[in-house]
């Protein structure tokens, strides 16, 4: 899909909700995948939530984009992470 056919409109806001265990390394491996592709991401647009059982956290970040590509970037990064269970 090219930007033309995409609804949204580039640059603008997006989040970007990832799912993994609640481990030590899950929420620093995020972090660092989408620093790569969006290095003035802070802490103010991250959002933690855990599972009822605290076994999974969620974060949802909201970025600032450019580009369709550079969003598929990010997906492509985030969905070859180990850590990384589901990213929506």
């Amino acid at each position: 899909m090219n930007e033309q056919d995409s609804p949204l409109e580039f640059p603008c806001h997006f989040p970007i909700k990832v799912m993994g265990a609640s481990t030590a390394e899950f929420k620093p491996c995020v972090i660092e995948i989408v620093k790569k592709h969006i290095p003035e991401l802070v802490d103010e647009h991250i959002n933690e939530r855990p599972s009822s059982n605290n076994k999974y956290i969620s974060l949802t970040l909201t970025v600032y984009v450019n580009s369709r590509e550079q969003l598929d970037n990010i997906y492509r990064d985030l969905h070859a992470c180990e850590h990384v269970l589901m990213s929506l």
